[in-house]
């Protein structure tokens, strides 16, 4: 067996969000796969197994749990294997539904490209949001008036939370402990996008991860998606669409993910990965 190492949504190995990926993944068995990922320490890592020429079985672990879905590990999955076999497009099973995962060539470069299953955008309960305000240390003048605070599924529950300028977001200090167990009770397994638009299609964006035993995730594909599930529900794009997600500068690791928003049903989530050792 061998453990591999990616940085997904870069083209550099210091950048975007690493993930741990093993494509032989068949023997292990679930505490294996945990201990594997709390090791590494990334924000998740994901393990391959009954393996086809047309597709896969996937699971993804974060250091503290295993998770029902992750972008950034699925695009470094889908990097690793067109290294070894070539640019292919694969039907994986994953604890959420079936995804389509393609890979293909960009200016000499591999870049992997993942279909969500169908999203859905929903209203928050207002106790719930005014404790998850609390946690992230926000007050309602932080946020954007234009941008309702909402729950999207892509894959994950992600509480979207777009706030008022590019200082807001900046400053982010939250309760790790407190949002943990908001989370928890919640069910939301997954990160809270905290979001700022830059411009109609361009957003940037921080996103804790208690739940994961992680203080702040470079790079969420899956939040990504949710984000643009929201604001095709929203109306706030014309599909079919494509927006910019700027993510992980705050923490050192800079990534960009592209999400193509169609007029209805999945998202598409793509972006370059590469081997963080060599």
């Amino acid at each position: 067996m061998e453990i591999l190492r990616y940085a997904a949504f870069t083209d550099r190995p210091d950048g975007g969000n690493p993930a741990g990926v093993v494509l032989d993944a068949d023997d292990l068995t679930a505490t294996q796969m945990q201990a594997i990922a709390a090791d590494l320490g990334y924000a998740e890592s994901a393990f391959v197994s009954a393996r086809s020429p047309g597709g896969a079985a996937i699971r993804y672990f974060a250091p503290e749990a295993e998770i029902p879905f992750c972008g950034h590990a699925t695009i470094a999955t889908g990097v690793a294997l067109a290294e070894r076999e070539g640019p292919a497009t694969l039907v994986l099973a994953t604890p959420v539904g079936p995804l389509e995962l393609s890979t293909g060539r960009v200016a000499d470069r591999l870049v992997a490209s993942l279909v969500t299953v169908e999203p859905w955008v929903d209203a928050i309960d207002p106790a719930v949001r005014t404790q998850l305000l609390h946690h992230l240390r926000l007050r309602e003048e932080d946020l954007d008036g234009d941008l309702p605070l909402m729950l999207s599924f892509a894959g994950n529950i992600h509480p979207i939370v777009p706030v008022r300028d590019t200082a807001t977001l900046t400053a982010l200090d939250y309760d790790f402990d407190g949002l943990r167990e908001l989370m928890a009770a919640e069910g939301w397994g997954a990160t809270v996008a905290v979001v700022h638009r830059l411009s109609p299609r361009v957003f940037e964006a921080r996103n804790p991860f208690p739940p994961g035993g992680v203080r702040e995730d470079p790079a969420t594909g899956s939040a990504a998606a949710s984000l643009g599930a929201y604001l095709r529900a929203r109306a706030e794009l014309a599909p079919p669409a494509t927006i910019t997600v700027y993510q992980g500068a705050q923490v050192g690791r800079p990534s960009v993910i592209t999400v193509d928003v169609p007029p209805s049903g999945g998202l598409t989530v793509s972006g370059g990965a590469v081997r963080i050792d060599g």
